[in-house]
């Protein structure tokens, strides 16, 4: 088996896959609240080696989320929320059931319910908060999530926190589902909201192209070293059949 072959093949399908994170990253890093997922590297080991009989290894990719803050930036939006800690706003999906988010930009739709950019309703901890369009008071948010309009008290948005976020199934824009049985939401501990704020996604394009750029490079490396072995062995068939 020709261990060096196998060993640049697998490396270049890392830095693609590497690659492909990236991009991701870049299409998400304007959506607020997004989380960058980040290349896992590992050794897999892959059989022995002909020649020495030795085992030997590939490299190989996979992907985990970051769940880092990013910055809050202020908008002046009391519609906008952003959340301090490692909670989530609760949102319901069109089938009824729950997702995740920390993208805060919401606003009212036609029923005087609090919705995403989707579309999908903002939680509170007992249904959908409800509002009345005809009401020209401001709405309120405290830190603990407390929602009023005006002096009526419309409800508390819910606030999730999971002891490992890295166990949900990021959905996109954004948005995570809890697919895993018998994780629930734990008490909201340290988990704030601020009004008037969104967060950024947690990915810098900057620190995203100059990882590109290093993916790029160790893919074009481990091409040539394919390009190099595969000479070698066609030189090494040719002098062994003794054609020219």
């Amino acid at each position: 088996m020709e261990v060096s072959l196998y060993s640049a093949a697998s490396a270049m399908n890392a830095t693609e896959r590497w690659q492909d994170l990236i991009a991701d990253n870049l299409s998400t890093a304007s959506i607020p609240g997004a989380r960058q997922r980040e290349a896992v590297f590992s050794a897999v080991p892959a059989g022995q080696s002909g020649v020495s009989g030795e085992n030997f290894v590939i490299p190989s990719a996979s992907s985990a989320v970051s769940f880092q803050p990013g910055e809050l930036k202020p908008t002046g939006n009391n519609m906008d929320f952003a959340i301090e800690g490692p909670g989530f706003i609760t949102v319901q999906m069109p089938d009824g059931s729950k997702a995740y988010t920390r993208d805060g930009e919401f606003k009212l739709n036609s029923q005087g319910q609090l919705i995403t950019k989707q579309g999908y309703r903002v939680l509170s901890d007992t249904g959908n908060l409800q509002f009345d369009p005809n009401n020209p008071a401001p709405i309120t948010v405290s830190g603990d999530g407390e929602v009023t309009q005006g002096a009526d008290v419309k409800g508390k948005i819910s606030i999730a926190e999971f002891k490992s976020p890295q166990s949900l199934t990021m959905l996109g824009s954004g948005l995570f589902r809890n697919d895993v049985p018998g994780m629930q939401p734990e008490q909201v501990n340290t988990s704030k909201i601020r009004q008037g704020y969104i967060e950024m996604a947690n990915s810098s394009p900057t620190l995203a192209m100059a990882s590109m750029i290093t993916a790029m490079r160790m893919f074009e490396s481990n091409e040539k070293v394919m390009s190099m072995q595969n000479d070698r062995m066609g030189k090494a068939i040719t002098d062994l059949s003794g054609t020219t």
